[in-house]
C-alpha cells in the first residue's frame, strides 16, 4: 500500500469537506456552484490526476479503503470535469473488484443524472428532494443490493417520476441546466 498517496488522497477529501462545511454554515451553497468551492474541486481533480499518473486507479489495494473512498468523493465533487468523472468511472469498472461497490453505484448514477439520464440505483435526488427518475423501477432494488445499497420500499418506489418526465424535471432550475450546457454535460436542444 502507498501510504504517502494515502495520506495525501484523505487531506484533499477532508479539505474538500471542510471548506463545504464552512460555506454551508455561512449559507453560501445555495444559488450555484461557489467559486471557493469549484476552485477545491479542480484543485483536487488536478493533483488526482497526478497521483493517477503516478499509480493507476487508486485502488483499495493501492491505497487502503479509507483512502479510496477518499479518491472517490474527489472524483464524484470533480462536476465541472464531465470528461475526468467518465475517465474515472471507466477505471473504477476496469478494477471493481478492487473497489468500493457503493462508490462505482453513486459515480454511475451521477453521471447519468448529470447528462439528463435515468440513473441505475436510485441515489440522485431532484432539487425537489425526490429520487430522481430511473432505468428500470422494477428491478431497482436488485440493482441497489448488489451494491448494499438499502432497499426502497414499494411505496418509495411508486413515487419516482417515470423518465419521462426528466425534460420537466431538468426544466425547473434554468440556471443548473445552462450551467450543465455551459461545462459539457449535454448539449443545446
Amino acid at each position: 500500500m502507498n501510504a504517502e498517496f494515502s495520506k495525501e488522497l484523505i487531506q484533499l477529501a477532508e479539505k474538500d469537506l471542510s471548506v463545504r462545511e464552512r460555506l454551508a454554515s455561512e449559507g453560501k451553497l445555495s444559488g450555484g456552484y461557489h467559486p471557493e468551492m469549484e476552485l477545491i474541486h479542480r484543485q483536487n481533480a488536478a493533483r488526482l490526476r497526478e497521483i493517477i499518473k503516478s499509480i493507476g486507479f487508486p485502488t483499495v489495494s493501492k491505497v487502503g479503503e479509507k483512502a479510496g473512498d477518499a479518491a472517490w468523493l474527489v472524483i464524484q465533487h470533480s462536476i465541472g470535469e464531465p470528461e475526468f468523472m467518465k475517465e474515472c468511472y471507466t477505471m473504477m469498472i476496469e478494477n471493481k473488484n478492487d473497489i468500493n461497490p457503493l462508490n462505482i453505484a453513486y459515480l454511475y448514477d451521477r453521471i447519468q443524472v448529470f447528462q439528463s439520464q435515468p440513473q441505475r440505483y436510485g441515489t440522485q435526488l431532484t432539487g425537489e428532494g425526490t429520487i430522481f427518475p430511473v432505468e428500470d423501477k422494477n428491478h431497482l432494488n436488485e440493482e441497489r443490493l448488489k451494491v448494499h445499497l438499502p432497499l426502497l420500499s414499494r411505496e418509495e418506489i411508486s413515487r419516482i417520476s417515470g423518465v419521462e418526465n426528466i425534460p420537466e424535471i431538468d426544466g425547473k432550475d434554468a440556471d443548473y441546466l445552462s450551467w450543465r450546457i455551459k461545462t459539457g454535460w449535454i448539449s443545446e436542444s
